[in-house]
């Protein structure tokens, strides 16, 4: 996968919504997803979920299937951080 791809955004997005389903879920409410692209070819992608859990970079094994969502995340994206709201979101920019 190319870096600044249209592949890469995707992956980064999919890996934060996989995140924020698998980790942050509070029955009853949702988690939301927001996309913004700007002149300079930099996609935002934000993640919010209800969970209270904070968003670590895991140490997956090499054997592991989970562990590895956020470490992908920083290796893809320009940049990528977290802010507690209600509940989080987790963000990232992706240049394209």
């Amino acid at each position: 996968m190319e870096p600044g791809s249209a592949q890469v955004a995707l992956l980064v997005l999919s890996e934060l919504a996989a995140n924020a389903v698998r980790h942050g879920r509070v029955p009853g409410r949702y988690y939301e997803v927001r996309i913004a692209y700007d002149a300079e070819k930099l996609i935002g992608i934000e993640v919010s979920d209800p969970g209270e859990g904070l968003p670590v970079i895991a140490e997956a094994t090499p054997d592991a299937e989970p562990g590895r969502g956020l470490a992908i995340v920083a290796a893809f994206a320009e940049a990528w951080g977290w802010e507690r709201v209600v509940g989080k979101t987790v963000w990232a920019r992706v240049r394209l």
